[in-house]
């Protein structure tokens, strides 16, 4: 497997080695000493898959005092995939990395804990699957707005489909000092 860095510390792009023919192809989606080695040394301990169409953008996802990490993959269509560094002693607070995931390209992002988190889909639709380091709790879930002007995240949708949750989320500024104070 190749690990990619990229300009935000911790946060790695993984591409796979891939074995294929014209029967198909074969890879290992995660193996744990291969990827300690690569850096990625936190324990998984809950799958999670999701499908989306078109035009779905869920996110900025984080979970405020139990953050969780993900290595995420796209197992069938496209999305663009969105990690926001929200550590508050970190050199690139506020700042983002995206990547655009296909079932095709079977690239990984690991997402450390303390990023938001989100993406949209520009396939007909999407299968999107994710291991995280924590388990979900839906007491402890917050987000930023897709759209924050301060995050200045440069989407490839002008009108996403939203839940209603994800079109109320704070901004980044609405919750700096609680993100410094604690949170995360």
């Amino acid at each position: 497997m190749n690990v990619i860095k990229t300009k935000i510390k911790d946060l790695l792009i993984i591409e796979p080695k891939v074995f294929g023919d014209d029967r198909g192809f074969f890879y290992e989606t995660f193996q744990k000493e291969r990827y300690k080695a690569a850096g990625i040394i936190d324990d998984f301990v809950q799958d999670n898959r999701s499908r989306s169409t078109k035009g779905v953008l869920r996110g900025l996802h984080f979970q405020k005092t139990k953050p969780q990490g993900k290595l995420v993959t796209v197992t069938e269509g496209e999305v663009f995939d969105v990690a926001v560094d929200l550590r508050p002693n970190s050199e690139t607070f506020g700042q983002y990395e995206a990547i655009i995931l296909t079932g095709a390209n079977k690239l990984q992002f690991y997402v450390p804990p303390g990023f938001g988190h989100g993406f949209c889909v520009l396939s007909d639709i999407a299968d999107f699957q994710y291991k995280c380091t924590d388990y979900y709790d839906p007491a402890d879930e917050s987000g930023l707005l897709w759209s924050d002007a301060e995050l200045n995240i440069q989407w490839p949708i002008d009108a996403p489909l939203l839940s209603e949750k994800d079109a109320q989320l704070p901004t980044l500024m609405d919750i700096k000092d609680k993100l410094v104070k604690g949170w995360l």
